[in-house]
């Protein structure tokens, strides 16, 4: 419990940063929008970027750990994606964000640290870099293209189709996978003001995030959102690791820590840019909210997961 705290602990208090510096005036709502453009075009590409070239492209191409976790997300997505569209009401847009909310992973910022408790230092760091193909190569570009296809209106779902995918291909966080992985498998060190420049963005990425989470949630009415907010932090702690621990369960990966590291980083609540990807459709309030309560819930969750990985699974290292 102590250990976990650790590593939550200041994930909390920045927010809490946040949120006091925007309740306080120092930020306001734009602020935090600039901001989040640069986590979303700057900061975040240089951690994926980072995450990628260090390692060998064989270390980070482990094809039954992606498929495992890939599945395990899109049931999860879709379940959660029904849920709101076809039961709920939600509009297609909103629902798609729901889906995202629920099946997509802070797997850089919390799930990394509470994973090389579960699975080790080498295990967690593979771990890292397939959650991030599979967030930022599947998750988050399906999530994209399904809610500006809904955001644009009926009927023109194959032209947004289409604009979504040039617009993907200028996607910062896409363009920094490709060049992770092709200096990866060159073998191109990335070494001296380049790779100290390339660091120091790559590290202010987790407490911008946080800080704009925390501004975000100033002014916030949670007023006829509550049962969706609550809905979207079980549905990310509870469903998606199941899913993802049964896909590990009938498609193993070759080393067994594998299985733990995928269900730690399932387990931990939804990308700390979940908020900021929804800007752009007026749900940033709802997602960050979600996003708060999956976090606080989180410390209770991950200690459950980690207790039964452990002694009753024997999964961890």
């Amino acid at each position: 419990m102590l250990q976990t705290l650790a590593i939550t602990g200041p994930i909390y208090l920045v927010i809490a940063l946040g949120f006091l510096a925007g309740r306080a005036g120092t930020f306001s709502k734009l602020d935090m929008r600039v901001l989040g453009t640069y986590v979303v075009k700057f900061a975040l590409p240089a951690l994926v970027f980072t995450a990628l070239s260090q390692r060998p492209v064989g270390e980070v191409m482990n094809g039954r750990y992606v498929l495992g976790y890939a599945l395990g997300s899109l049931a999860v997505m879709m379940l959660a994606f029904g849920w709101a569209w076809r039961w709920q009401g939600k509009s297609f847009t909103l629902s798609a964000l729901c889906g995202l909310g629920c099946a997509s992973s802070n797997s850089g910022f919390i799930g990394y640290p509470i994973a090389i408790l579960a699975a080790g230092p080498s295990s967690a760091a593979v771990g890292l870099a397939m959650c991030m193909l599979v967030e930022n190569l599947l998750m988050i570009p399906l999530t994209l293209v399904m809610a500006d296809s809904g955001h644009a209106g009926a009927g023109k779902w194959h032209r947004i189709l289409m604009q979504s995918l040039v617009q993907l291909s200028r996607n910062p966080v896409i363009l920094a996978i490709a060049g992770g992985l092709a200096v990866s498998l060159i073998g191109i060190p990335i070494t001296g003001v380049l790779a100290r420049t390339i660091n120091m963005l790559a590290m202010s990425s987790a407490a911008v995030s946080l800080f704009v989470i925390g501004g975000t949630l100033t002014g916030l009415r949670t007023k006829g959102m509550r049962r969706d907010v609550t809905t979207i932090a079980l549905g990310k702690l509870l469903l998606h690791p199941l899913a993802v621990g049964v896909m590990m369960w009938l498609v193993p990966p070759s080393d067994p820590t594998l299985r733990a590291a995928a269900v730690v980083f399932a387990a931990t609540p939804m990308l700390s840019i979940y908020p900021i990807l929804a800007q752009k459709y007026g749900f940033e309030e709802m997602c960050a909210a979600a996003l708060l309560l999956a976090t606080v819930l989180s410390f209770v969750t991950i200690s459950v997961a980690l207790w039964l990985l452990g002694p009753v699974l024997g999964w961890a290292a």
